[in-house]
Order: structure tokens, then sequence, then C-alpha cells
């Protein structure tokens, strides 16, 4: 019996990413604005939506919808943002009263119910993190700094800087205290340009001595 380590090399060191976005070829992107230093996971979908600078869709299988992703998002595989609904106050929840011309029911199919999920686009505020195989409901808001636990469901608004677990998601704690907070949202240093945050990216480890430079 022996122990046996064989991992790619590529898992083992760490990937350079560049200012051009990186999209995985089995991902689907369908009218989108991508920015620099973004990445697209394997078999993710991203429709009609927004990945500001320097955010990432980690990993597979993320499935997002009608959603403005702002800049230093950490997002993780199996997530979705903005998912289909059913129409329960409909005689049948199938699509076939939706989609039906794919049953040949009539020549075209509902556009009003697509409508509606269009209409209710979720916002994610600049570095959010968002973890494994959560849900984040049509038309929901997601404030800054926030941190979604993984296999949660978002049903309403989140603040900034919120911890959020759990079904439906609860807000644990926050991340700063709140004259912190202040600070923060005032500065906007996800605005800063890649020259300026290079020059001050010791900085962010620490929460006292960045505030104290820089707000």
């Amino acid at each position: 019996m022996r122990i046996i380590n064989q991992i790619p090399r590529e898992l083992m060191e760490s990937k350079l990413v560049s200012s051009c976005p990186e999209i995985h070829p089995s991902a689907v992107v369908y009218q989108s604005m991508v920015g620099d230093w973004t990445e697209i996971g394997e078999k993710t979908i991203l429709y009609e939506s927004i990945l500001g600078d320097f955010s990432y869709i980690a990993s597979s299988y993320a499935n997002i919808f009608y959603t403005s992703i702002d800049k230093f998002c950490s997002i993780a595989s199996h997530v979705r943002i903005n998912p289909g609904n059913h129409p329960m106050e409909r005689v049948t929840q199938h699509h076939c009263t939706y989609r039906k011309k794919q049953y040949g029911f009539a020549d075209q199919d509902d556009e009003t119910f697509f409508d509606w999920r269009k209409e209710h686009q979720c916002l994610i505020g600049p570095d959010v993190w968002i973890g494994h195989s959560s849900i984040i409901l049509p038309g929901v808001s997601i404030g800054c700094g926030s941190v979604i636990g993984a296999g949660s469901v978002v049903t309403k608004n989140i603040d900034p800087y919120s911890v959020v677990v759990g079904v439906p998601g609860k807000v644990i704690k926050k991340r700063f205290k709140d004259n912190q907070i202040e600070k923060l949202l005032a500065m906007e240093w996800w605005n800063w340009s890649y020259e300026t945050i290079k020059d001050r990216i010791q900085e962010l480890d620490n929460i006292d001595l960045f505030l104290e430079k820089y707000s």
C-alpha cells in the first residue's frame, strides 16, 4: 500500500491571468459585456449580463441570467443567479403554456412570461463572494463586499458587507464595523486604476492600515 499524488501541474501552480478575458471553450456567453482580468469557467452560462473587471466565475456550471456583476467578484461553481420561475398562477405550471411553439400549440412563445424575468434583473455589487451552489432569486441586489455562504438561497436584498447563510438566506454578521464600512463605501477602492491597486496591494491585507492610509 502506498500514497500516490498525481496532480496536473497546472493545478499546482498559480495561473497567470491577463487583461484579456479568459473564457472556457465550453462556456456560453450570449449578448454580455465582460471586463478586463476576468475568467469564465467550464460549462458556465452568462446570458445578457455584465461581468465587471477582475471578477471571475470559477470552476464550472454557473448559470447567470440578466445580471449585472460589478468588479472584483468571486463566484463559485454551480451558482444560479436569476433562475427561471414557473407560472404557479396558471392551471398548469408546465412550460408548455409559455413555450407553446416547442409543442406545436402556437406559432409563437409567450414572450410576456420571459419579459418578467428580464425586468427583474439581479445586481451584484463589487467585491462580493458567492459560495458554491448558492441561488440568487430574480430582482435581488447584493451589497458591496458581501459573502453568500455555500448553498444559500437569497430571496431579498442584502446590505453591504453582510455575511449571509441558509435557506432562505439570513444575515448572521457584518464583515467589518459600521464606521469601517462607511469609509470603504466612500472610498470605492474597486474603481482605482490597475497601477494604483498594484502600488497599494500590500495594504489590502490589513483593514486598519488600509483605512488609515487611504480613507
